[in-house]
């Protein structure tokens, strides 16, 4: 533990998050065991002290802000892969372990883990925001990918979700209860995860369009054709300029598609020409793909790195990222929509999307120390979260709530929902130490 003012200030304020922080934890624990959490929590519920989890630090809407002090526990030193089950193609691992490293134990027995958040983001932090990212139209969200979870409840109680087995119908689903709690209900100390084998054989393609609107129709074409899409990224032409000045490149700065096929080498070949032949039909252009494993690996970074790239385009800025999701049939004109009004802003604004899934990200960037390009990020936030709701999304595809979010969650969810979760976060938490301040709206009454 320690009481390290400068680390203290580091845990509390977050480096990816537009949320700004109001106070910071009293003292940082680092635990090496479920035991040792477990210690922690019933001591802090004794004293009603109030307790922020923290993982890679990677969330963006504020989810490990301190504003009520309290102990920051950080996970970092829990990552010890427990045990890999290559038969039943499962894992079991502490919740500091970062979804990279554990790929990289991973690929020698030809497995991997399918979900591609931030880099730094690790498997606990995974599971409480529910993230999903890139691959996510092809093999779910955590979701999707969560076989069983150990946790500690606010009072100390240690409890597992479920067994080994791929499918249960045992009582109730309290594995997909914690899975997106933000670390409300308790904290997650062992996950067992679902693997995939490590595709035979992939293929990634380029193409570029005149519009946003062309871009996004071809993606949800693609999606109603039936063809079996790994990956189906959208980056905006301010994006791919930004991409040009960040890694010298000199790609077309227009809309752009990414697409990633897998399967064997004749399936995914396939695949490739009946995604050309839709391009062609929606005023796409310079289809191109590529095989080998360098190019394609190149690629995919220049797609990670996209927030950093951004940066090198406006330094000592900040960056607003907000996320929402829409019904697929709606993505093309909530797209639009949005981008009408970021072009239409003063600010150096970008969109990327998930397209296969409707899910799309608005990165703004301003200068923090201008108090009216801070309130015009806010604004261009609000608007294409609203965009988002009137259209029957979501105000968060994959990103979480945090403190960020909270004030949409009434109109997407309404009160009766609200007061549900209000009364769960009680029933386990009764003395709300558990993040207090996070996910549920403070004027939800039971």
């Amino acid at each position: 533990m320690t009481l390290d003012y400068d680390e203290r200030y580091f845990h509390g304020n977050p480096q990816n998050s537009f949320h700004k922080a109001v106070n910071i934890p009293d003292v940082i624990v680092y635990p090496r065991s479920q035991d040792d959490v477990q210690k922690i929590i019933k001591t802090c519920n004794k004293f009603k002290i109030p307790i922020v989890p923290y993982g890679g630090a990677t969330s963006i809407e504020g989810h490990t802000l301190a504003p009520y002090g309290g102990v920051c526990i950080d996970l970092s030193l829990m990552k010890k892969i427990k045990a890999l089950h290559v038969r039943d193609m499962d894992v079991v691992v502490e919740p500091g372990i970062g979804w990279i490293e554990l790929n990289e134990y991973l690929k020698p027995y030809g497995l991997f883990f399918p979900l591609d958040p931030g880099p730094g983001a690790t498997i606990g932090g995974m599971c409480a925001t529910r993230c999903s990212g890139s691959l996510a139209v092809r093999y779910g969200t955590m979701r999707e990918n969560v076989i069983n979870l150990q946790v500690v409840l606010g009072n100390g109680d240690v409890i597992k979700t479920g067994s080994r087995a791929r499918k249960s119908a045992a009582g109730y689903d309290l594995a997909r209860l914690m899975i997106g709690s933000e670390g409300t209900l308790g904290v997650i100390t062992e996950v067992t995860l679902r693997l995939q084998k490590l595709p035979q054989h992939s293929v990634v393609a380029m193409c570029n369009f005149k519009t946003i609107k062309d871009a996004a129709d071809v993606a949800i074409a693609t999606m109603l054709s039936g063809i079996q899409v790994s990956r189906v990224e959208l980056l905006d032409e301010v994006q791919m300029k930004a991409i040009n000045v960040a890694n010298g490149k000199n790609l077309p700065e227009v809309p752009t598609l990414m697409f990633e096929f897998i399967g064997t080498e004749a399936y995914a070949r396939e695949q490739t020409q009946l995604v050309q032949k839709i391009v062609s039909e929606h005023n796409g252009s310079d289809f191109t793909f590529v095989e080998d494993p360098d190019a394609k690996m190149e690629l995919w970074k220049i797609r990670k790195e996209a927030l950093w790239a951004c940066f090198a385009m406006a330094p000592g800025f900040e960056a607003m990222t907000t996320d929402v999701c829409v019904p697929l049939s709606r993505l093309a004109e909530c797209i639009s929509k949005s981008k009408q009004l970021l072009d239409a802003s003063t600010l150096l604004c970008t969109v990327i999307a998930h397209a296969g899934d409707g899910n799309f990200h608005a990165l703004v960037l301003f200068d923090p120390s201008d108090e009216d390009q801070r309130q015009e990020a806010e604004r261009l936030n609000h608007f294409i979260v609203h965009t988002a709701l009137s259209m029957e999304g979501t105000c968060t595809g994959e990103h979480g709530v945090g403190t960020g979010k909270m004030k949409y969650l009434e109109q997407e969810l309404g009160i009766g929902s609200l007061r549900t979760m209000k009364r769960i976060k009680s029933a386990l938490d009764p003395n709300n130490i558990m993040n207090p301040g996070k996910l549920i709206p403070p004027h939800v009454c039971i």
